[in-house]
């Protein structure tokens, strides 16, 4: 596992986003790695993430599953392209698709982990397949199809919102 989280890699004007962007105080800042062919994020939710009393909130984890999945296509990329994350022009995805399945109830109070590996790439489109692990138990399985987004529609798009 590297020391820079793949989200540490993301240039400052996209890294305001709620569940993953290092810019963003009160939002998840999540952090993924590679370990081999997988990726892996390690969250914790808070009191406030809750659903139900003892029970972790589906909109969390629904985003863990997004986040966690453009992190791991933007690494993708980059591997794709035999190239280091800290290279130019920056690769940054977007989600196209987002679909969750909830197994079973996740528990509140285990530190949870999230997985992902690489179903596909094809030109700018990745396939990501991702479970959530609390407590050894698979609660959820998530796919995430994610879109690699061209600088040029970033900066208008930080024109027109900003």
């Amino acid at each position: 596992m590297t020391d820079k989280a793949f989200q540490d890699y993301y240039p400052e004007y996209f890294a305001h986003c709620y569940g993953c962007g290092s810019m963003n105080d009160l939002g998840h800042q999540i952090k993924s790695f590679w370990e081999g062919d997988e990726s892996v994020c390690h969250f914790q939710p808070k009191p406030y993430h809750t659903a139900i009393p003892g029970y972790v909130y589906g909109g969390l984890l629904a985003s863990l599953v997004d986040c966690h999945g453009t992190g791991t296509a933007a690494a993708a990329g980059y591997r794709a392209e035999n190239r280091a994350m800290d290279t130019e022009p920056p690769l940054r995805y977007l989600t196209a698709s987002l679909h969750v399945d909830y197994l079973k109830p996740t528990p509140m109070g285990p530190i949870l982990e999230v997985r992902a590996k690489v179903k596909e790439v094809k030109g700018r489109k990745v396939v990501i397949e991702e479970w959530i692990i609390a407590n050894g138990v698979i609660t959820v399985k998530g796919e995430v199809v994610a879109v690699q987004v061209p600088e040029s529609l970033v900066k208008e798009l930080l024109k027109d919102g900003g």
